[in-house]
């Protein structure tokens, strides 16, 4: 169908393909949980670390093993991972009215206390992707470990039709 890609249509898939974006696979669950969860106009999701293709691209610690780059970048990749679950359950990303709330995890060395700065990279892809309405409220927190030792997570809320 025109204007359609795995994405689907309308503005928002068109900038993730403006970008250079393909939709990714959600990944499954290594836990009992589901990727996202819908409640009434609000969909939520599980927290989404940066898989590309199955695996983590990198691993450790920020501001040791993990440099405020490659986290920013992490995070970008997390929050794609997200809007992929949203996508998944609801099947249209033109569904998304506001991007309400980004929690933003990162495995933090001791001394490194630019946690914000890392979930930057989340918060500006959103921005990319949804314009105005991926302006978001935010939390950005420090943690010692991630699971499988990611660097960061990262989980959405989200308004919808």
């Amino acid at each position: 169908m025109a204007g359609q890609n795995a994405w689907g249509g309308g503005p928002a898939a068109e900038r993730l393909t403006a970008l250079g974006i393909d939709r990714p696979a959600v990944a499954a669950p290594v836990g009992s949980y589901v990727p996202a969860v819908r409640d009434g106009d609000l969909v939520l999701t599980s927290g989404q670390l940066p898989f590309v293709a199955g695996a983590l691209p990198r691993t450790g610690k920020v501001g040791a093993e993990v440099t405020l780059e490659q986290a920013q970048e992490l995070a970008r990749t997390a929050a794609v991972n997200a809007v992929a679950a949203v996508h998944e359950l609801v099947g249209d990303l033109e569904a998304v009215v506001q991007v309400v709330k980004v929690v933003g995890f990162v495995a933090s060395a001791p001394d490194f206390t630019a946690q914000p700065a890392v979930v930057n990279g989340a918060s500006d892809v959103l921005a990319e992707i949804f314009g105005e309405a991926g302006r978001h409220a935010r939390s950005a927190v420090g943690v010692a470990v991630l699971p499988l030792d990611s660097p960061v997570e990262v989980e959405i809320t989200v308004r919808v039709r």
